[in-house]
């Protein structure tokens, strides 16, 4: 697969390196959150990132100036994971931290914070001054991850059909 592929990071003697999402990556970026929106038990059924009718064609959703995926990806070629960003509908200025999963293998090794970091530097580039998300207490690494990065608790913003995402924070990008 092409990767358009950016500077790496080596943990626990694997490489691995950052990918701007493409069409060849749609199935297996959709493998990926079913695979893991199934460990922490996120149902179709359920307002959570798994049912979004676009889960197939994720790369249609980040062609535009104003959004931005990143998928994580080893150097045997395998996709770890991924995170995007997309403005929030009638919130200026603020974006939203869209579908980022990590497979088990990848989880514990700095790899998630160093993905959100990219999504935030890309958001800031497109003139985001804050960054929104949805989360639930069913994946408590991610809300660990989310508190020590900065976010903190604030009113739901918009309508993303994910109702069972209890949580909602935002974080200042400075």
């Amino acid at each position: 697969m092409h990767t358009n592929a950016e500077p790496g990071y080596t943990t626990a003697d694997v490489c691995y390196h950052l990918a701007v999402l493409t069409a060849e990556y749609n199935a297996p970026l959709a493998g990926v959150i079913r695979c893991v929106s199934a460990e922490f038990g996120l149902t179709a059924d359920k307002g959570y990132s798994v049912a979004d009718p676009q889960l197939d064609c994720l790369s249609q959703l980040y062609q535009t100036p104003d959004t931005g995926y990143f998928l994580l990806v080893a150097e045997d070629g395998k996709l770890m994971g991924g995170a995007g960003f997309a403005p929030v509908p009638g919130h200026e200025g603020v974006c939203e931290l869209q579908k980022m999963y990590l497979l088990a293998s990848a989880r514990g090794q700095g790899l998630g914070r160093q993905l959100a970091e990219k999504i935030f530097a890309e958001a800031r580039l497109r003139g985001y001054q804050h960054c929104y998300l949805e989360t639930t207490p069913l994946l408590p690494e991610a809300l660990h991850l989310y508190q020590k990065l900065g976010f903190t608790p604030c009113p739901r913003l918009g309508d993303s059909g994910h109702d069972d995402c209890e949580i909602t924070l935002m974080l200042p990008l400075r």
